[in-house]
């Protein structure tokens, strides 16, 4: 048998845009540039340069990569490479043409419309596709990789103007071996999507992120998050504390038997709550579905592109960003005052964050 083949070719990356800022990281549209004329669209991710020379923050960057290079399904967004410049390491993924659920919502709310009852459950059945599919991962061996995505929240949802949903930024997941972890030393996360173990500082499994699915479930049907208090302390109290609401009376267009779904989804009691997100994604089908015809990515497509027309017509137009009021970030809490951030490794050189920066400016 012929040995082990390595191929090598010319491949570059072209900054094209910025197209989200988040608290740790930057996202640019680029072009990848082959051989031959050869150019595909993708999204560069990068960390933000004041977490750039902090080894923690690097090496789970780097396992963030590892760790979604083979989730290859439909509604998880595709990692392609994972590239070092020698001024610093970058994602490269799949460009998703749409927004973020964030930006979603945003928008529904400017123009005084509200969601559909169906296309929110639709939506949020997606997600849990996305989840079933990654909680239940192996590594080569079968043995299974444990993966809590542990940030699931509108900013992480995607729905492309075609009308596909795809779960994106697997940031501060964790998985066996592939990402340094500090639970129960400290909680990271959007507190107002937390799960109430997550929030109390406890080590979580998949059904942490079903009480976050069920948040954002919630907040798409009724246009509020109920767990969201005036700080990020306030909210990690509330998702531990506050009790969860009939959401009937919230909405009257939300049948019981939703109620149902949405309540056994953030049940703060483990063994009440789903067990996987195979059992969540079997409900909200069930319901949508099991009268006859229901919502598909086309009718969600649809829907979008009617309300974001302008951007729908125009690929490279970026789509602004929520009010600022609006943004939760992704934050890690500790018990006790953190230590002070380690001081930032002297610069050789243009860091790749400074290079990108001055090409889109």
């Amino acid at each position: 048998m012929p040995g082990p083949t390595t191929i090598t070719g010319d491949l570059r990356y072209e900054i094209v845009r910025q197209i989200y800022e988040g608290g740790m990281g930057i996202v640019y549209e680029a072009q990848q540039i082959g051989t031959r004329g050869f150019v595909k669209r993708v999204a560069i991710k990068v960390i933000r340069e004041r977490y750039a020379a902090q080894p923690e923050f690097i090496e789970n960057f780097i396992g963030e990569a590892k760790l979604v290079a083979d989730l290859i399904h439909t509604n998880i967004v595709q990692t392609y490479h994972l590239g070092d410049t020698g001024g610093g390491c970058f994602i490269c993924m799949e460009l998703i043409r749409g927004v973020n659920l964030e930006q979603f919502a945003h928008r529904l709310a400017e123009a005084g419309r509200k969601l559909p009852v169906e296309l929110a459950v639709f939506i949020v059945s997606r997600i849990a596709r996305g989840l079933a599919y990654a909680h239940a991962k192996t590594d080569r061996d079968g043995n299974l990789l444990g993966i809590v995505h542990r940030d699931i929240s509108p900013k992480n949802i995607m729905i492309a103007f075609e009308g596909d949903v795809k779960v994106t930024d697997f940031g501060i997941a964790k998985a066996k071996g592939l990402l340094k972890d500090k639970e129960g030393e400290e909680v990271a996360g959007k507190p107002e999507y937390m799960s109430p173990e997550q929030a109390d500082f406890m080590v979580t499994d998949k059904r942490s992120d079903i009480f976050s699915a069920g948040i954002v479930l919630a907040q798409l049907l009724t246009g509020q998050n109920v767990f969201k208090g005036s700080s990020p302390e306030e909210s990690r109290q509330r998702v531990i504390r506050h009790p969860v609401p009939d959401f009937t009376r919230i909405n009257p267009e939300i049948e019981p038997k939703l109620d149902q779904i949405l309540q056994r989804a953030l049940s703060r009691d483990l063994d009440g709550r789903y067990q996987s997100a195979d059992e969540l994604l079997y409900e909200l089908e069930y319901f949508i579905y099991h009268r006859g015809y229901g919502p598909t990515n086309e009718t969600l497509g649809k829907f979008i592109r009617e309300l974001f027309k302008e951007e729908a017509a125009a690929p490279a137009a970026p789509v602004p960003a929520a009010s600022a009021s609006s943004r939760g970030q992704t934050t890690r809490i500790a018990p006790q005052p953190p230590e002070p951030a380690p001081p930032a490794a002297p610069k050789r050189g243009a860091s790749l964050f400074d290079r990108l920066k001055a090409k889109i400016s």
